[in-house]
């Protein structure tokens, strides 16, 4: 399999833990299917009780996915763009319906890709350091692994908020809007994980006595802000918001959203809108994974890629430059369901 994912089992609880340190641990498809393999192999087996997802060294507890190989993948047939989604989403699911009780710990930058496995997780602990965020339409992608379903589910107009800007939310923040269950400080976290070790069955007993209360969350004080401000499922009508509002604040939001891809930004605002209608988290994964296969094949897409991590010119040239340049009809082909032969599908046993 691969080295960037060791896995183990110690006192009847299964450890993930991602170990690709120079990359901030981002996904390959190889660490996905480990990851599945893993679980899969625990599901059933009495001796194992509960699982811990963690990092190993490092900075951050996942960055995301490998983009450059998805980019790359998409100037051509895309295939391999398409095996890694299928894995990462099979990943994901497989996470959001485990029977046993999973621990993420989102210590560092958790985004992207590291969203998507953390947040499926029935215990997410967040840390001082942790930098949680779907930043996707500054690359010309979408909040994808799930964004659809999660961010559509927070409070007033937060999701949208997030998926358009790119927003970075510290613990505190994670913890007010119930991304996270827990706060523990990095200093905690070894203890945290010896006394898993000596009680897996007192999970939650265990995770109170090491949990401290956060900071005030700093994003308490926009709430009303974003609530008004992102109303609309319309980009041209938040950006139009933004720019009437004096406020320093919608100024500067109204600088990062401009900077972002139009055709990303209607993308991602149709799939909360979706989303917050779907009755099931696979209906979401079929829905991202037609999606996903087809935005990687688009000029945003790739040039965002180019400009933010390939070249670091960070000077996108976005097609179409403007809203009012994506129309309904390029929407639909994006969003268009995939034939049946052609679809997601979850692991067997995992539900549909």
């Amino acid at each position: 399999m691969t080295d960037d994912v060791l896995t183990s089992v110690e006192r009847n609880v299964g450890r993930i833990r991602l170990n690709r340190p120079k990359a901030i641990h981002a996904l390959t498809r190889e660490m996905c299917e480990a990851m599945s393999k893993a679980l899969l192999a625990w599901r059933n087996d009495p001796s194992v009780q509960m699982v811990v997802i963690d990092h190993a060294e490092g900075r951050g507890f996942c960055a995301g996915g490998d983009v450059v190989m998805l980019a790359r993948s998409g100037a051509g047939d895309a295939e391999d763009a398409r095996s890694f989604f299928f894995s990462e989403y099979r990943l994901n699911h497989l996470l959001f319906t485990y029977p046993k009780p999973t621990v993420a710990i989102m210590d560092g930058i958790t985004m992207g890709g590291g969203v998507g496995i953390s947040l499926p997780c029935e215990y997410r602990i967040a840390t001082e350091a942790t930098r949680l965020a779907m930043p996707e339409t500054g690359i010309g992608l979408f909040p994808d692994v799930g964004g659809g379903w999660y961010l559509s589910r927070l409070p007033g107009r937060v999701g949208q908020f997030m998926a358009l800007t790119g927003a970075r939310l510290d613990a505190s923040e994670c913890v007010y809007l119930g991304l996270a269950t827990n706060y523990v400080e990095q200093s905690k976290l070894v203890e945290l994980h010896d006394r898993i070790l000596k009680a897996p069955s007192r999970l939650k007993g265990t995770l109170g006595s090491v949990s401290s209360t956060p900071p005030d969350a700093k994003i308490e004080a926009n709430l009303a802000a974003i609530t008004r401000l992102f109303a609309s499922d319309l980009l041209e009508e938040v950006l139009a918001a933004l720019e009437a509002d004096e406020s320093e604040w919608a100024t500067t939001e109204l600088a990062t959203l401009q900077s972002k891809s139009p055709l990303s930004c209607k993308v991602s605002l149709k799939l909360l809108a979706d989303g917050a209608n779907r009755s099931s988290f696979a209906d979401e994964m079929r829905a991202e994974y037609a999606l996903a296969g087809r935005i990687v094949r688009t000029h945003d897409f790739r040039e965002g890629v180019r400009a933010l991590l390939i070249d670091k010119d960070n000077s996108p040239q976005w097609d179409p430059p403007t809203p009012e340049g994506v129309d309904e009809e390029m929407l639909d082909v994006l969003f268009e369901p995939l034939p049946t032969h052609e679809q997601w599908t979850p692991f067997p046993e995992t539900g549909e």
